[in-house]
C-alpha cells in the first residue's frame, strides 16, 4: 500500500505527557501556555485534559480550569481523558470537543492499572458513549499493550483486533492503538494492524507508539505502509514510560513530524514553531528536551538568536 499523503498528528504532552510528571502538581497557567502554543504550531487535535479523581492523578486535578483557560482556536478539536460517567459529565460542562476511554489487551495490565477485567472495563464505558451519543459529541478509544505487556510479555495480535472491534462496535470513532512500554518492532507492529484492521477499516486506526527501546519511528514507518493515517505523538517526548525507569515514553511530535516531511506526508504542522514549543515546555518544567530534532534544531536556533 501506498503512504498516505496526509497525516493528522494527535497531540498528547498536556495529558499523557504530563499526568505522570514527577513533583509539585503543574500550574494550570504553563498548561494552557502549551496547549495555547501547541495549536499556534498548526495541531488540530490536542489532547488537553483527563478528568480523572486528582486523588489517582494529582497533575490533572485543574483539568475543568485548563479547558476555561486555553485560548480556542477555531478547527482544533480540544479532547479529554474520561473513564467513567462523572467525568465524562464535567468534561462537557467544560466544552471538550471529544473524550476518549481506554481499555487494555492485556487482561494483567487491565487489573492492575484499573483493578478490573477487559470485559468490565469496556462495560464500563458503555454509560459515557451512551451520554457522548446523546451529546453529539465523538468518542476516541484507546487500546494499551498492543504490543507487549509488563507482565504478560508478548500480546496475541488477535487479542489486540478483539478489545479494538469491541470498541469499535461500541461507538468509538476512532481507536488508537498503543504500544504502552514501548517493545515493538516493525514487523510486530505490521502483524498487529493486520490483525485489527481485519475488523476495524484502517481509515479509523490511529498509531500510539512509545519510543522506549528506540523503536517507534521505524514501528510508525512501517504501519504508514499500511495505510495508518493518524498519529499520536508528545512535544519533546513528554511523558516517560512508568513500567521502565528512567526509559523515554511517547514519541516526540517533532521527531515524527521531521519523518513524515522527510516523506513528503503533508500534516499542516510548522516544524520550527512545534521545536520552540518543546523548548519552551522543557525550560518551564526544568527538564531533558526528549526530542532528537528538538535538541539538534533547538541548538542550532539559540545560535541564530531564536526565541520561542
Amino acid at each position: 500500500m501506498a503512504l498516505p499523503q496526509k497525516v493528522r498528528l494527535v497531540e498528547m504532552s498536556p495529558r499523557d505527557g504530563l499526568q505522570n510528571e514527577p513533583g509539585p502538581v503543574i500550574a494550570t497557567d504553563i498548561k494552557t501556555g502549551l496547549i495555547d502554543r501547541l495549536a499556534g504550531c498548526g495541531l488540530t487535535h490536542i489532547e488537553s485534559a483527563s478528568f480523572v479523581s486528582p486523588k489517582w492523578v494529582p497533575q490533572m486535578g485543574d483539568a475543568a480550569e485548563v479547558m476555561a483557560g486555553i485560548q480556542r482556536k477555531p478547527g482544533v478539536c480540544y479532547s479529554a481523558l474520561t473513564p467513567n460517567l462523572k467525568g465524562f459529565e464535567n468534561a462537557l460542562a467544560a466544552g471538550v470537543n471529544e473524550v476518549a476511554v481506554f481499555a487494555a489487551a492485556s487482561e494483567s495490565f487491565s487489573q492492575k492499572n484499573i483493578n478490573c477485567s477487559i470485559a468490565d472495563s469496556l462495560e464500563r464505558f458503555v454509560p459515557v458513549i451512551e451520554q457522548a451519543r446523546a451529546n453529539g459529541m465523538p468518542v476516541r478509544g484507546y487500546v494499551s499493550t498492543v504490543l507487549g505487556c509488563p507482565y504478560e510479555g508478548d500480546i496475541a495480535p488477535e487479542q489486540v483486533a478483539e478489545v479494538a472491534r469491541d470498541l469499535y462496535q461500541m461507538g468509538c470513532h476512532e481507536i488508537s492503538l498503543g504500544d504502552t512500554i514501548g517493545v515493538g518492532t516493525p514487523l510486530k507492529a505490521k502483524r498487529m494492524i493486520d490483525a485489527v484492521a481485519r475488523h476495524v477499516p484502517v481509515e479509523h486506526l490511529a498509531a500510539h507508539f512509545h519510543d522506549t527501546y528506540g523503536q517507534a519511528l521505524a514501528n510508525l514507518y512501517a504501519v504508514l505502509e499500511q495505510g495508518v493515517a493518524v498519529i499520536d505523538a508528545s512535544v519533546a517526548g513528554l511523558g516517560g514510560c512508568p513500567y521502565a525507569k528512567g526509559a523515554s515514553g511517547n514519541v516526540a511530535t517533532e521527531d515524527v513530524l521531521y519523518l513524515l516531511q522527510g516523506l513528503g506526508i503533508e500534516t499542516g504542522v510548522d516544524l520550527d514553531k512545534l521545536v520552540a514549543t518543546g523548548n519552551w515546555i522543557c525550560g518551564q518544567l526544568n527538564r531533558h528536551n526528549g526530542s532528537k530534532v528538538g535538541q539538534a534544531l533547538g541548538g542550532k536556533g539559540k545560535q541564530q538568536g531564536e526565541t520561542a
